[in-house]
């Protein structure tokens, strides 16, 4: 075998992803799949999310690749290391390629760790001539035929050598669809029948965002807005209904209604293909209006997630989230309204974050009513601006081959516990007031118990700093 391609994420590893259940395929190393086979790479894709450790190890001392590219985000890190070991020590020959949103600000880190190679960026050119690279040679590549590889990082004589940024791609209707067929996409789909009763496949319209949220990595594909034309987008949702017939789709897209113009646009060649798949995707309240909800209706979305991150004007400020809260909490009621379910992200613990912020947040979901939100507790990616403003305010003191970014610490308004009883607290008192709403006493009243409990634990944490 001369390339393989995998991601290492192993689905029976994940304990709260089995209690969540809705995995998707790997549509990074499906589309660098689809654009190598295009430009004439023989290569195969190792899908990891429902196989085990000892089985990817077993296929690939069978196979014996002599590239293998693995996509590498927080969640797979310890797990790329993991591989990187095994792969060194049972198969020396084989180049390793990284790449993926957790490499370009770790280069040297997994440069040293055992990778060959690290790709920055967008991956299918890059990996197209570094495959076509080692596989042209006959020995191990020479320095001046690598410095001519823009977007990658390697060791040379023992020094971190980084080429410049590779240009992001300007036309995404080049692309080829993402070669699925290398993988077993029924699994997936009978994951989300089994535990949910539908199912669902990801698609992607666009690349990059414009926005400028501190949080939020860029590191694969900039500060930027590129999208494949309708037509091709149609044409990508017609195999997939012919060949799967999948119950919804899952649009990956940052901010899928950031044009209006593609929107109304995509609405008319669905009707003019007779073709609607139900979907949900993501968006922001700047970004929907009236007439934007009802093409999102009409289109077939049955769920839009609508960021806002906090409750409190203040905290999305310092995010530089430029959206108004008001704006959030009227969007999401419009969308209610026209038959749409609603979803929100809440982050907890930003930087300056104080107890009457949190607050603001529980009034702003239950003045908004959302259908679904998710809270997670603030942590700072490394290349972020977030990761800027803490780094010198942090208190971990962490390994890099044995931790993840998920893990850093810093100093917060309140102790980390805090914000243990701030996620319950919120979670309890929001679905309080939901279950008042729909007349359920007996579980309103656990539900008020229990975020008074989660109250009282915030103020002894509260009080404890201040000794």
């Amino acid at each position: 075998m001369s390339v393989l391609l995998t991601h290492a994420y192993f689905l029976a590893d994940d304990e709260k992803e089995q209690q969540i259940m809705r995995p998707y395929a790997p549509l990074g190393i499906l589309y660098i799949s689809a654009y190598l086979e295009q430009h004439g790479i023989a290569n195969e894709v190792f899908d990891t999310t429902f196989s085990t450790k000892d089985i990817f190890r077993q296929y690939l001392l069978e196979h014996k690749p002599a590239i293998i590219g693995i996509y590498t985000n927080l969640m797979t890190k310890l797990n790329v290391i993991e591989a990187l070991q095994f792969i060194n020590a049972n198969l020396p020959e084989t180049s390793i390629v990284l790449g993926g949103p957790d490499v370009k600000y770790n280069a040297e880190n997994y440069l040293k760790e055992g990778a060959d190679f690290i790709v920055m960026g967008e991956g299918e050119e890059t990996m197209y001539e570094i495959c076509n690279a080692i596989l042209s040679s006959s020995d191990y590549l020479p320095h001046d035929v690598l410095q001519k590889i823009r977007g990658i990082a390697y060791m040379h004589r023992g020094e971190f050598v980084t080429m410049p940024e590779r240009d992001k791609m300007k036309d995404l209707d080049a692309l080829p669809f993402p070669n699925r067929k290398k993988i077993d996409l029924h699994l997936y789909l009978d994951a989300w029948k089994k535990f949910h009763g539908t199912n669902a496949i990801s698609v992607s319209t666009m690349r990059g965002c414009p926005y400028t949220c501190k949080w939020c990595s860029r590191a694969v594909y900039g500060l930027s807005y590129r999208r494949r034309s309708v037509e091709k987008v149609v044409q990508e949702l017609e195999q997939i209904k012919e060949a799967y017939n999948p119950d919804s789709l899952w649009f990956v897209d940052d901010v899928f209604t950031i044009s209006h113009k593609w929107l109304a646009s995509f609405r008319d060649e669905l009707k003019k293909k007779d073709i609607l798949i139900p979907y949900e995707c993501i968006t922001r309240a700047d970004r929907l209006n009236e007439e934007v909800i009802r093409m999102l209706k009409e289109t077939g979305c049955f769920r839009v997630w609508i960021g806002a991150e906090s409750g409190s004007q203040r905290i999305i400020d310092l995010m530089d989230r430029r959206v108004d809260v008001q704006q959030v909490r009227d969007m999401i009621r419009l969308t209610k309204k026209y038959g749409i379910q609603t979803g929100t992200f809440i982050m907890l613990g930003y930087p300056g974050e104080t107890e009457a912020d949190i607050e603001e947040t529980i009034k702003h979901l239950k003045e908004s009513d959302p259908d679904h939100f998710t809270i997670t507790v603030a942590y700072p990616i490394k290349g972020t601006e977030l990761y800027q403003e803490v780094e010198a305010v942090q208190t971990t003191n962490l390994d890099w081959s044995t931790s993840t970014d998920r893990q850093i610490d810093f100093t917060r308004m309140y102790s980390r516990k805090y914000y243990d009883y701030a996620v319950v607290r919120v979670i309890s008192e929001v679905n309080y007031f939901k279950a008042r709403k729909a007349s359920q006493n007996k579980l309103a009243i656990k539900l008020k118990i229990r975020s008074a409990m989660a109250k009282l634990g915030m103020g002894f944490q509260r009080t404890a700093k201040l000794y």
